[in-house]
């Protein structure tokens, strides 16, 4: 495997042989935090987007590992993380009875509190921030649910720019097959069936994954981010992932 100690055609390494990162300009996708001055931010912020059962979490804990390996201290973040309501939004979930504009500000709430607290902080810092998704997962739940575009866009304006987001890309045929291998049941959220797309929560699952899978590719054209083929070998989209990683640190 390699290791971000190589140092790049472009980049610069320190005396340790560290691949330093370089500076890029950060900006927020609207209004932003009040205070915070986006030239200050020096870290970066690779957010990894995927289904539960797309493999993010793997993905996350091997970036986590090469890159500390590689002498580059790291930060964690992801839904329901937040410490000021992570635990409530967990136990109302549990009822199946929020609406859709609670559940929504519930999650933005999650999100907003852990940029201000540990996103913003570590990039400061010169950390790097490993997001377990992002606000596209929220938006695109939304979305699929019925929810205002241009409401949500300016919901999250507080939301920093990555520097890169990588989607993790799998049917949703396979999707099923990994969610019953590793749970034995399906997710009522996860699965739609607050929507009523079907009765049968595997029918419903396939179709509300299918719909999730279609915005999260018409938001690709809006905001960029890379689409990785997520059912090739664990190794093999970790080694696309590096790839791209060592281009970002080297400033590209």
């Amino acid at each position: 495997m390699k290791t971000v100690k190589r140092q790049s055609r472009t980049g610069r390494a320190d005396a340790r042989g560290v691949l330093v990162p370089q500076p890029t300009p950060k900006r927020f996708y609207g209004h932003g935090i009040p205070g915070v001055n986006p030239v200050e931010l020096t870290g970066k912020l690779i957010v990894v987007e995927g289904a539960d059962g797309s493999g993010r979490s793997t993905q996350i804990s091997r970036l986590v590992t090469w890159l500390e390996g590689g002498g580059h201290a790291t930060v964690q973040v992801g839904l329901k993380r937040s410490t000021l309501v992570s635990e409530e939004l967990e136990q109302a979930k549990q009822g199946n009875i929020l609406s859709h504009i609670t559940l929504s500000l519930f999650y933005a709430t999650d999100f907003a509190d852990q940029l201000e607290n540990i996103i913003l902080p570590a990039l400061k810092a010169g950390f790097m921030v490993l997001a377990d998704r992002y606000i596209y997962t929220l938006m695109v739940r939304d979305l699929v649910r019925g929810m205002d575009e241009a409401w949500l866009r300016k919901l999250y304006g507080i939301a920093l720019v990555p520097d890169a987001v990588f989607y993790l890309n799998v049917s949703s045929e396979e999707l099923v097959q990994r969610n019953f291998a590793k749970n034995r049941v399906l997710d009522y959220w996860e699965s739609g069936m607050d929507l009523g797309l079907s009765r049968d929560m595997f029918d419903s699952f396939l179709k509300y994954q299918g719909l999730v899978q279609e915005q999260f590719r018409r938001l690709q054209s809006t905001y960029g981010f890379t689409i990785v083929d997520g059912e090739r070998s664990a190794d093999e989209i970790n080694s696309e992932l590096q790839r791209n990683i060592e281009s970002i640190l080297a400033g590209h």
